[in-house]
């Protein structure tokens, strides 16, 4: 993987996490609930805010930003504990060099840092490849939306999946 370099973002490197967000969104419009124009309307002061409401890790080859991950933590006290899988997406040419496996295991010891117990992901059931990826990663299917999203007009089924952590004793702050 001579090239890659995949690493948490900073607060400081929006610009890179809107290029490659936009980019996913864009180029994948069919595997995300959200739509490139959700995201193109936001000011600067939330795509900040986005960056730094939990981990974000990017994958890079040679400084270009080519893949995204990131983990949205639930809030409140009793939920605490759990954090959503977010805006997964590795550019298509640079698909199986293992870079969703390397930001997936990066943001889960981020996510074991704050005290995160457990993840939790929503995929669209037409998309094979990410439920395979999220099956090899020790994610369990934990319930269906019959229409989780609709993409141009069609309601698409998303499937929940769950992946506990070890536990951790101390309490996450807040």
């Amino acid at each position: 993987m001579a090239g890659y370099t995949v690493r948490l973002l900073g607060q400081d490197e929006t610009d890179l996490f809107r290029r490659i967000r936009l980019e996913g969104l864009r180029r994948e419009p069919a595997a995300f609930a959200s739509s490139a124009a959700d995201w193109e309307q936001l000011h600067d002061d939330e795509w900040r805010r986005r960056l730094t409401v939990g981990p974000v890790v990017a994958a890079l080859r040679s400084g270009e930003p080519v893949g995204l991950m990131g983990l949205l933590p639930e809030r409140g006290r009793r939920t605490a504990h759990r954090a959503t899988l977010v805006m997964v997406y590795v550019r298509r040419e640079e698909r199986g060099a293992g870079l969703a496996d390397r930001m997936l295991a990066t943001l889960l010891a981020a996510a074991a840092t704050i005290g995160l117990r457990q993840i939790e992901l929503h995929v669209s059931a037409e998309n094979p490849a990410a439920l395979g990826f999220y099956r090899r990663a020790g994610f369990a299917e934990a319930g269906r939306l019959p229409a989780g999203f609709v993409h141009e007009g069609r309601e698409v089924e998303e499937i929940l999946m769950v992946r506990r952590l070890a536990a951790v004793n101390a309490p996450r702050g807040r």
